[in-house]
């Protein structure tokens, strides 16, 4: 009874005009804009981003029994059926090159960028239990799925120097250039674009589940829309641009043209590829930043 009179009084006082009229003195606010990503607190949580990719290397391979192993399966096997499907049965072109070390180039290059993003898309969904009990920059979960792919990009890629070695020292079909150099400013543009796309995505799924089933069709399909399978000459002027609109299509061309010496390269593609990678970026900075202060109210 006391305890019922008591919290009549405190809304009494509450509503009376000298408390309602009353002006703070101090009001706390976030410091953060929508723009920070607040890397400082993430580089001292650097150690928590070393165990998460740890433990995506542990929860993918545990169990298995090639483990590892399945680094160079899985791209090689890719790439022994799309060299059977559409190089023998479809007998789509390849500009000339041997279609193993041409679809395995392309491969490479896509598995790193799909991958990336497929994972960076159900960051707060799938670990809605952890963020709900600790504090840690969110930030440092994408960061983490962006690092542990690109160990495995570096292993795929070494299989590929390995193939793309033997066919340089066997045949005179492979015309490597300088702009091999280029590699790590591409794989730097995949690792931004998937990031950017990830996050946007990643905060969307958080209220719309069908989201997610709608971007592992919508990549699977978007491989088609990007120069993996087939070169950019084969396809008519008329529908070129639209291969062009990607911003995947620059760096899977240059990709394949400093190694191989097949491909077209132009830096206003690639300008264009980075100017478009940036703005995503900057529009997945902002929702992720906005999505990530309420979205355990929606997961």
């Amino acid at each position: 009874m006391q305890t019922t009179e008591a919290v009549k009084s405190t809304h009494a006082l509450a509503d009376t005009p000298e408390v309602s009229n009353q002006k703070w003195t101090e009001i706390i606010e976030p410091r953060t804009s929508l723009l920070d990503l607040r890397l400082g607190e993430v580089w001292r949580y650097r150690d928590l981003v070393v165990l998460f990719v740890r433990r995506d290397f542990v929860a993918t391979y545990k169990q298995t029994v090639l483990g590892p192993i399945w680094f160079f399966i899985q791209p090689l096997l890719t790439t022994l059926t799309y060299v059977i499907i559409f190089g023998n049965v479809a007998r789509l072109p390849t500009d000339g090159l041997p279609a193993l070390l041409f679809y395995l180039s392309g491969v490479t290059i896509w598995n790193y960028f799909a991958q990336t993003l497929t994972a960076t898309s159900g960051v707060f969904r799938d670990n809605a239990s952890i963020f709900g009990k600790v504090y840690f920059p969110r930030l440092t979960m994408p960061l983490s799925i962006i690092i542990s792919n690109l160990v495995r990009f570096g292993v795929q890629l070494a299989l590929f120097l390995g193939v793309w070695a033997f066919y340089l020292v066997t045949t005179n079909a492979v015309h490597p250039n300088a702009f091999m150099l280029l590699t790590p400013v591409l794989v730097l543009l995949m690792a931004l674009l998937s990031l950017g796309l990830g996050m946007i995505f990643s905060a969307l799924t958080t209220k719309y589940r069908d989201l997610a089933i709608l971007l592992t069709f919508g990549v699977q399909l978007a491989m088609y829309a990007t120069p993996i399978i087939y070169p950019a000459s084969s396809l008519p002027d008329k529908y070129r641009w639209i291969l062009q609109a990607n911003p995947m299509t620059p760096i899977v061309e240059t990709f394949r043209y400093g190694f191989l010496g097949s491909g077209t390269v132009s830096w206003a593609n690639l300008a264009y590829s980075a100017v478009i990678t940036v703005a995503i970026v900057l529009v997945g900075i902002v929702i992720f930043n906005r999505v990530q202060k309420s979205f355990t109210d929606t997961v």
